[in-house]
């Protein structure tokens, strides 16, 4: 009146198949597991290698900003010389014309 088989190797069969089966998955999750760490890595990698180049990005543009301002002083210098030539040689034009009236009318 026993619900277990008579045989001995059928109830070591089942089990075995359920072992088999849990092996299959366990192996299955574990080859899931290790490629998303493996994924991750390469996101870590990549988000370092980009945070290097933001990082060289704000460098370079700190260098260009620095070389800008310099740039636009000399510019400023530069126009400020040329007014002052200029104001130069419209008074010196301005005496020529003078001494050459002068002569003309003597």
């Amino acid at each position: 009146m026993s619900d277990r088989p008579a045989n001995g190797s059928a109830n070591t069969e089942a089990p075995l198949a359920d072992i088999d089966a849990a092996t299959k998955r366990l192996m299955a999750a574990l080859d899931a597991l290790e490629n998303s760490v493996e994924r991750r890595r390469e996101a870590d990698r990549d988000e370092n290698e980009l945070a290097s180049r933001i990082q060289a990005l704000g460098a370079d543009r700190s260098r260009l900003a620095d070389e800008l301002d310099g740039s636009l002083v000399k510019t400023r210098k530069l126009e400020r010389a040329n007014r002052e030539i200029a104001e130069r040689l419209d008074a010196a034009i301005g005496t020529i014309r003078a001494v050459l009236e002068s002569g003309e009318t003597r």
